[in-house]
């Protein structure tokens, strides 16, 4: 492991705070408790954890300029980097707005790096890796104080389904394919993809294939070990660690992990668990990260060999206070999903806990991306079921609440919900038809 910092680096705390994850764990240990409170008689009514006036902010009403979102009162919003709109370079904006984060940029700027979960088409950019791979990033540039975006432009192309993803405390995006092939692709998929957060343009896009080919969703940087967590979108998904040569330099390469149960092997986490009881863990070897297969769940068969726990469609990562919270999106008995911490413990150990396990879907129905307020420690998780998905909002006692809805009869998924540095703005995206919304108001009235 190098000593070497980046040019980039950012200590710890630095990188927890720049991101908002500072005191976040308090909310998750929260819910954890009412969670596992609300586990005896009558469980199957979880209303009890429901935020008093809707997280302090009271009811969503249609938000100004438009209408387009529902908001508590005193948000605004504005809607930018709509699909089809066109970049600085002259190229239209791709479409499926998916994960996302934002950083700051010089003048007191935020940078927006912005993934889009294409497939069929070809690439829409140069360089590319793929000619028949219409998925990538895109790299936003925005102005908070006059909450207006500046100018847009590609920075990956080439790829397919860039689904979610992660930042990386050297300041980078890590960018995932959520899939393992695509159609009438050249080249195999099924990738992690290191964007710069100062890229002007396309970067020459380079798999890390030590990181694992799978259909991959989300990752979290662990910024003291350098670890990076590594989720995967499948019904039978395993939870992954990369463990880097160089965390300055993931293409230096590593070793890849699957998450076991200590002395209960091929651990089945999808139904029957209870909030709030630590399982303990290790990591068992993937020998071949890059497998030559043409079977999806080939790394994740590796695992499962060794004895690696099984989970349902983990997407959301985040990491906060030394922990990693992830999503498992159709876990649990009522198939409405799950929120799960990991507590590492040395290089090789650790605590899985189940914090929240969905009972209703009026409280929360299909979890996939996550993130932190850095005003208050609150969570913000994005819906994808079945009907009108919505942002929910975590109160730092453990209290869901409803924080932004589409106003119309979108069903589409949420997607890239990120703060600002400074907490001001709070932007997210609307797959299709594919737009970025940010959202300003009186934070300090609520939870988040």
């Amino acid at each position: 492991m190098s000593n070497e910092p980046s040019p980039h680096h950012l200590d710890r705390r630095g990188f927890l705070a720049a991101t908002g994850l500072v005191g976040a764990t308090g909310a998750l240990q929260a819910l954890m408790t009412n969670t596992a409170a609300a586990a005896g008689p009558g469980r199957g009514n979880n209303r009890g954890v429901r935020a008093a006036d809707n997280g302090g902010y009271g009811p969503l009403e249609p938000a100004s300029p438009n209408g387009e979102l529902l908001l508590p009162a005193g948000f605004s919003y504005v809607a930018f980097g709509e699909t089809g709109s066109i970049m600085r370079d002259g190229t239209p904006t791709p479409s499926r707005h998916d994960g996302m984060a934002a950083f700051a940029a010089d003048d007191d700027g935020i940078r927006l790096v912005r993934n889009h979960e294409q497939t069929e088409g070809s690439a829409f950019a140069q360089p590319s890796y793929d000619p028949a791979g219409a998925g990538g990033t895109t790299t936003l540039v925005f102005d908070p104080d006059r909450m207006r975006l500046v100018e847009s432009f590609p920075t990956l192309a080439g790829t397919v389904r860039n689904c979610a993803g992660g930042r990386t405390p050297s300041g980078s995006w890590l960018s995932c394919e959520e899939t393992f092939t695509g159609l009438g692709v050249q080249h195999p998929h099924g990738y992690v993809f290191e964007v710069p957060v100062d890229s002007e343009g396309p970067v020459e896009p380079t798999p890390i294939p030590a990181m694992g080919r799978f259909t991959h969703e989300a990752v979290a940087v662990d910024p003291e070990t350098g670890i990076v967590y590594e989720t995967e979108d499948r019904g039978s998904a395993g939870f992954y660690r990369f463990v880097p040569n160089d965390p300055a330099d993931l293409s230096a390469g590593g070793s890849l992990q699957m998450l076991a149960i200590v002395d209960q092997p091929r651990y089945d986490t999808r139904n029957g668990q209870r909030p709030g009881q630590p399982l303990p863990v290790e990591w068992v070897d993937i020998s071949d990260p890059d497998p030559d297969s043409d079977d999806s769940l080939a790394v994740f068969y590796q695992g499962r060999e060794r004895g690696g726990a099984v989970f349902a469609r983990l997407e959301g990562a985040w990491f906060g206070e030394g922990s990693v919270f992830i999503n498992s999106t159709s876990g649990g008995d009522a198939g409405l999903g799950q929120v799960w911490q990991y507590r590492p413990t040395g290089s090789s150990g650790g605590q899985l806990i189940l914090v929240y396990e969905s009972t209703d879907p009026e409280l929360l129905e299909s979890p996939d991306n996550i993130c932190v307020s850095p005003n208050s420690g609150g969570l913000v998780l994005c819906e994808d079921g079945g009907g009108s998905d919505m942002l929910r909002g975590v109160t730092t006692d453990g209290e869901i609440f409803d924080f932004a809805a589409l106003n119309s009869s979108n069903t589409s998924e949420l997607a890239g919900a990120t703060f600002s540095p400074d907490g001001r703005v709070l932007f997210f995206n609307v797959q299709t038809p594919g737009v970025t919304y940010a959202i300003t108001g009186p934070w300090h009235n609520g939870a988040l």
